[in-house]
């Protein structure tokens, strides 16, 4: 597939309609690997963090999330780049997953926001299988309690794991557990709390508008001023650094 690489980070150039067929065609092959569903802020990150470029870059796939960076590859001659979300890319995939007989597994957040989620999801997509949840405690695991958190995931034969651990986190957690899981992984960010209904998503105009970041900062600015204002500021200089010095 095919990428274009911004703030020396590779993005996948793709569409939703893309997107779900290559994994659907090729989820044999990307069991064990993961998927990142980047946008500005994991991007900037990777910029300034050369680890946290390197597990960006290992990703089987890199998600253009956020419009400013499918607007960045139409910008560099890539026409068709298109934003693939993370929530929709979500939404997609449970819509055909009666059909396609997937099972899901999904790792992160609380326990009442995933409680919440599944009584949604078994109401607006009663064909979907849910093979397990799991919310992991607010401390690093140990030792014995990831081994039998990787096994609980593995028996319950899932061929997706959302998880939903908020960048940098859920990457680096996916990126330590390559090859190790029978499944893909995809990371989502806030997508639980969406489904949740703890976070409601911006209107279509806005988020068409790359606005989208600015409804989430005005419903929680005090955790959010730094990450959308000071990151997308940094995103723009850095591409500017990037493109005219030398």
């Amino acid at each position: 597939m095919r990428y274009c690489e911004i703030l020396r980070t590779n993005i996948n150039v793709t569409s939703m309609p893309e997107t779900v067929a290559y994994i659907g065609e090729q989820i044999d092959a990307l069991r064990g690997s993961y998927i990142c569903v980047s946008n500005v802020h994991t991007t900037v990150l990777s910029y300034e963090d050369e680890h946290y470029r390197m597990v960006q870059n290992s990703a089987a796939m890199a998600l253009p999330d956020g419009a400013p960076l499918s607007k960045y590859s139409r910008a560099r001659g890539f026409r068709d780049a298109q934003r693939v979300t993370g929530p929709d890319l979500m939404e997609e995939l449970f819509r055909i997953s009666g059909q396609k007989g997937y099972r899901h597994f999904f790792y992160g957040s609380t326990q009442q926001t995933l409680d919440d989620m599944r009584a949604i999801l078994q109401r607006d997509y009663p064909d979907l299988v849910i093979a397990g949840m799991y919310a992991p405690p607010f401390r690093a695991l140990t030792a014995k309690e990831d081994q039998e958190v990787t096994a609980r995931i593995n028996d319950a034969g899932a061929d997706f794991i959302w998880v939903g651990l908020g960048a940098p986190k859920q990457e680096e957690w996916m990126y330590e557990h390559r090859g190790k899981l029978n499944a893909v992984s995809i990371g989502v960010g806030a997508g639980f709390d969406y489904i949740a209904g703890n976070i409601r998503r911006a209107p279509r105009i806005m988020q068409v508008l790359c606005l989208e970041w600015l409804y989430r900062l005005m419903q929680d600015p005090r955790r959010l001023w730094k990450r959308y204002v000071v990151t997308n500021t940094k995103f723009v200089c850095y591409i500017l650094r990037e493109r005219f010095v030398k």
